[in-house]
């Protein structure tokens, strides 16, 4: 077992084609299809389902194995390079959206002005999605919503930040400053999916007001869900980080008795953070604890949750 046989793995698994893969590793395919045989006879398993580009079982479990590999090999680099020089290498940082848009232009000028040799890859998606990526150590770091309720990732909170209805322009709940949960439980709203950290939190606070929520749609996504109800379409209660900034015809609305949201900062429990993103890690400390108190509605977070606390 060598390493241009885990790369190529890696690169199949990646790019689901032995094709894609190739041009991805800048060789011919010839070469990516030898080096994913000799590692499928090495270890007596087939690791990929030629007929569709897919891991295997077998192929999933070497996969996770091979990232972790290759991640270690990569921290140990930047270690040594930091012991002799500027801290440098690459960090694959995932986000969610909402606090994206304004922590990551004050991230990038930070590590341009503090550490010019580390470069980032900044990745956007929704909590749901990041997850699974810092498991497979896909991302490097993340910012998601807490608490995430797995084994193998240990958070700590950034900043606490209120959930808030944005109403439309005209909608009998854009008529007030404020709204109890019996308020909202009289019209459709814009809700995330069931399942979500953000959904599972409103859906706890209307049991405790005693209602149910009717859901006109469920979006896996805060900025469209804004967006939505900025324009029209319907309520949405959505972080007090995500509410327009801009005037509009649309309301922001404060919610009774709704516990706040939390976001926070997660990492791969197995995996040793690199020298490039332990700087990272503390550059977005130190961003959050300067910029989140000016933002209506977010404070910074004095506590922590770690790994599976609710």
């Amino acid at each position: 077992m060598d390493l241009r046989q885990l790369h190529a793995l890696l690169a199949v698994a990646e790019h689901q084609s032995f094709s894609a893969a190739a041009r991805a590793l800048h060789t011919v395919q010839s070469n990516v299809s030898t080096h994913v045989a000799h590692l499928e006879n090495e270890l007596g398993s087939v690791l990929i389902e030629r007929s569709r580009g897919e891991l295997t079982p077998e192929g999933e479990i070497v996969a996770a194995r091979a990232r972790r590999i290759l991640g270690e090999l990569r921290s140990i680099e930047d270690d040594l390079l930091a012991l002799r020089e500027d801290v440098s290498g690459h960090v694959r940082l995932g986000v969610i959206g909402t606090t994206a848009v304004w922590l990551v232009p004050a991230l990038l000028d930070a590590l341009a002005q503090d550490y010019p040799r580390v470069e980032i890859t900044i990745v956007e998606a929704t909590t749901t999605s990041l997850i699974p990526q810092l498991i497979s150590e896909r991302v490097d770091v993340a910012i998601v919503n807490l608490p995430v309720d797995d084994p193998d990732v240990d958070s700590r909170m950034l900043f606490e930040e209120d959930r808030v209805l944005i109403a439309p322009e005209g909608h009998p709940l854009a008529a007030t400053d404020r709204a109890t949960w019996r308020d909202l439980a009289q019209h459709e709203i814009l809700l995330p999916p069931v399942g979500t950290g953000f959904r599972d939190e409103i859906d706890a606070d209307a049991r405790r007001a005693r209602v149910n929520l009717d859901a006109k749609a469920e979006v896996d996504g805060l900025r469209l869900l804004t967006s939505l109800a900025a324009r029209g379409f319907a309520p949405a209660i959505v972080p007090a980080s995500a509410a327009p900034t801009f005037d509009g015809p649309w309301r922001r609305v404060s919610i009774d008795a709704s516990a706040r949201r939390i976001v926070g900062l997660s990492l791969p429990r197995r995996a040793t953070p690199s020298a490039s993103t332990r700087v990272v890690v503390d550059e977005i400390s130190s961003i959050v604890a300067a910029e989140a108190p000016g933002i209506d509605g977010i404070s910074v977070a004095t506590t922590t949750i770690a790994a599976g606390e609710e």
